[in-house]
């Protein structure tokens, strides 16, 4: 056998060899990418499910002092409702947490027009529960947005975008405010 064939068969081994390793490299980092997104969409959930918890509460507590605001209550019940029903991160989610939200935001502006409710203590209490809640899930979607981004990355970016193909990776969507209204503050006029 004629030695340099010997070498080139050896090198185009050797060729495969590290393209099939960074071919599973790659895939099984684009499912652990994956995988964290699931994990940190878990995360998001949690926080969001111990809102869907809380607005009962914040509703029994406030209804007594606001009755004159039931149908902004009554439409905080019905889209905390709403969005109890669904899972996962689709579209249609994200768009109902951020109505749930912003009616959330709402009923708490108006408390302002409510001294004795901002004194009760059970409120008191209830509104740092969800001020605290708020802050989990800001912190819970900044960290699956961090993921995203990053899946996004891998799946768009050469020669990872090639084993992406492959696979059928679709680029995931950030769980973030689309609605330039729910971005501004709360206007109230009682």
């Amino acid at each position: 056998m004629n030695p340099e064939l010997s070498f080139l068969a050896f090198a185009g081994l050797g060729v495969g060899f590290f393209v099939l390793l960074w071919f599973v490299a790659t895939h099984n980092r684009l499912i652990r990418l994956r995988n964290h997104i699931q994990e940190s969409w878990s995360n998001v959930d949690v926080a969001l499910q111990r809102r869907h918890d809380l607005i009962p509460n914040l509703v029994n507590t406030v209804k007594g002092f606001m009755a004159h605001e039931t149908a902004t209550l009554e439409r905080l019940v019905q889209l905390r409702n709403q969005v109890a029903g669904q899972s996962g991160h689709s579209d249609a989610r994200r768009e109902a947490e951020m109505q749930l939200g912003s009616a959330l935001g709402t009923v708490l502006a108006r408390v302002e027009a409510y001294p004795d409710l901002k004194s009760s203590a059970a409120f008191l209490d209830l509104q740092q529960e969800l001020a605290n809640t708020e802050d989990r899930i800001a912190a819970a979607r900044r960290f699956f947005n961090a993921n995203v981004r990053e899946y996004n990355s891998a799946v768009e970016s050469f020669p990872s975008s090639i084993v992406a193909g492959m696979q059928n990776a679709k680029l995931e969507e950030y769980f973030e405010l689309s609605q330039l209204d729910v971005r501004n503050p709360v206007s109230v006029q009682i």
